[in-house]
């Protein structure tokens, strides 16, 4: 009997419209539909003779051909990019690995077109910078459209990446798919703390919010940066009731809004008061309202103690007018709107230059605030992760070796800098007395090349399977400045208040059974505990009745349970952890 694994193989090569309709047939079977029972009954009796042909390509092995030395590759580019052909840096790493490359790079339409060269099996030798995803490169994995790469991921072949995977294991993990083979390249921009010299590396994305008060107000009001949730409640009630907007700045009576952010928005929400009660969430992503234990077991903020306790603690707030009331809907640019015309006491934003404007004088980071109990923990973040969509080698390849020796070399830090950002001598023009790259200011960008060196940028930089590591910004090429800022104020100011560094990789790799369960659940997860959140902020509660709804809505509508057996499962083969189910 075929399995339910290699059954979804299966289902996958019927096309997508069939698959699909046998998917949402099986889901019915769950409901009591007999059509999913009889659909995939017939399936299985149609598959059973060749199922070996849903994956029997040979893998594991290195192809020995090295004939082939000019290859056709297709992908994508900036929209400011003239094309990949005359690239200064592509033409000598051509040139000094003997190989030639036909390019095809489009910034519109790639999908289509990568689709319609699938379709008809006109398959170039690689495809570069489509960002498949890994449903994608398990599928062509599987059918045999990708080929492993696996063999060649070695000292004799890759040398400059095998030394990459061999000291970081987590990326190797990252870019093998559930059958335990690779068909990607790895490609991801780790920036951290360690790109500015810190002894721990800590992802830019660690913390997403910072919040900031208007420290003008506060010693107009002879009062001191608050350290708890308390002090800070006391201060916007102060901001409110003697309107400091107008008092401060003379704008118009009634003008003050204490508090303004987004709803459970990535880097301008309210969700980072919640560390007062031991956490940070953002529900209307469900895989950042996972928390990971240090134990290695995944659970849900979202239908913890502690969440109930933080809405109910902030309706208080919302009912005292001191929230935005607006923060449900309004856009990060409205946001700024508000904070640049001095109308707002406290806001979260990465930068406060950025949200305050003229302003910003006048504003100081925010602590990470106490709660009722003490508790003052952020819950650590990760974003970008590692992918291997970024280049992968077809069939069609006679010789990949060969391609793969090309390819190497863009895993060398001074070539993916260049690739990245553009050639030195253009965008990097001299070196410190570290031998650490600088760039073109924008101003000398302006008059050398009549255009800013961000436009600079899109014209040089080159998609595809580029890996930058944090450390790589100490030996090779300098960070931007705003990234300094940012990295600095993260581990100085932010990072002292997090208890568990531990954090839920955002490049786990899923089964296809799992993505199943993701696509069939995630979206009215996530819709259910955003809705019911912005309910109990406003409204009130819950009580202990509608507690209870809440979590068996969760687990009976929503796959709450599957979800998490998922993400838990998930999680595991990335660690390496033993799994019996």
């Amino acid at each position: 009997m075929i399995k339910s694994k290699e059954l979804n193989r299966c289902l996958h090569k019927t096309g997508c419209a069939d698959a699909e309709a046998v998917r949402g047939r099986r889901r019915g079977s769950k409901t009591g539909n007999p059509a999913g029972k009889s659909i995939v009954a017939a399936l299985i009796m149609g598959l059973s003779l060749s199922v070996t042909a849903c994956g029997d390509h040979e893998k594991g092995v290195a192809n020995p051909d090295t004939t082939q030395t000019s290859f056709a590759i297709m992908g994508g580019q900036s929209a400011l990019s003239p094309g990949y052909t005359d690239n200064v840096v592509l033409k000598d790493l051509q040139t000094d690995t003997g190989i030639l490359i036909d390019w095809t790079t489009m910034s519109e339409s790639l999908a289509e077109q990568v689709n319609i060269r699938i379709a008809g099996e006109e398959l170039p030798d690689a495809f570069i910078g489509v960002g498949f995803s890994n449903y994608d490169i398990s599928r062509y994995g599987d059918d045999g459209t990708f080929i492993d790469l696996t063999p060649y991921l070695t000292e004799e072949y890759m040398p400059n990446l095998s030394k990459i995977l061999e000291e970081n294991p987590d990326i190797r993990s990252a870019i093998t798919m559930d059958d335990g083979y690779i068909y990607g390249l790895p490609a991801g921009e780790r920036m951290g703390t360690a790109g500015i010299g810190a002894a721990e590396d800590y992802s830019i994305y660690s913390v997403p919010q910072f919040s900031m008060i208007n420290k003008a107000w506060l010693d107009e009001l002879g009062l001191s940066v608050p350290t708890t949730l308390e002090e800070l409640h006391t201060a916007l009630k102060a901001f409110k009731d003697n309107d400091m907007s107008a008092k401060y700045y003379g704008n118009a009576a009634g003008s003050t809004i204490p508090m303004s952010t987004g709803f459970d928005e990535w880097c301008w929400g309210q969700n980072i008061f919640y560390a007062g009660f031991g956490f940070t969430n953002w529900p209307n992503d469900v895989c950042k309202d996972l928390v990971l234990r240090d134990d290695g077991t995944v659970e849900f903020i979202c239908v913890s103690d502690a969440y109930r306790e933080a809405v109910t603690y902030f309706h208080d707030w919302y009912a005292e007018g001191l929230m935005d009331p607006e923060m449900f809907s309004q856009t990060d640019s409205q946001l700024i709107s508000k904070c640049s015309q001095g109308y707002v006491g406290v806001a979260t934003w990465w930068y406060i230059e950025e949200v305050m404007g003229d302003y910003a004088g006048d504003y100081v980071f925010l602590p990470v605030l106490d709660g009722p109990d003490g508790t003052h923990n952020v819950t650590v973040r990760t974003g970008g992760g590692i992918n291997s969509g970024n280049l992968n080698i077809t069939k069609a390849c006679k010789s990949p070796a060969n391609l793969l020796k090309f390819f190497d070399r863009w895993y060398d830090p001074e070539i993916v800098m260049q690739l990245q950002y553009g050639p030195i001598g253009v965008y990097f023009t001299d070196q410190d007395e570290n031998g650490v790259w600088q760039s073109i200011s924008d101003e000398e960008s302006r008059e050398k090349y009549g255009k800013g060196s961000g436009e600079l940028k899109g014209e040089y930089e080159v998609f595809g399977p580029k890996l930058i590591l944090s450390d790589y910004y100490q030996t090779t090429f300098r960070m931007e400045d705003r990234a300094i800022e940012r990295l600095t104020d993260l581990y100085d100011y932010w990072m002292p208040y997090v208890d568990s560094t531990a954090t839920y990789p955002v490049d786990c790799v899923y089964t296809s059974r799992e993505l199943d369960d993701i696509d069939w659940y995630k979206a009215s997860f996530e819709s259910a505990v955003a809705e019911q959140e912005g309910l109990w902020l406003k409204n009130g509660g819950p009580t202990d009745e509608e507690w209870e709804s809440y979590i068996k809505h969760l687990r009976d509508k929503c796959g709450m349970d599957k979800l998490l057996k998922v993400y838990q499962a998930a999680y595991d083969r990335y660690a390496g952890v033993e799994n019996d189910e």
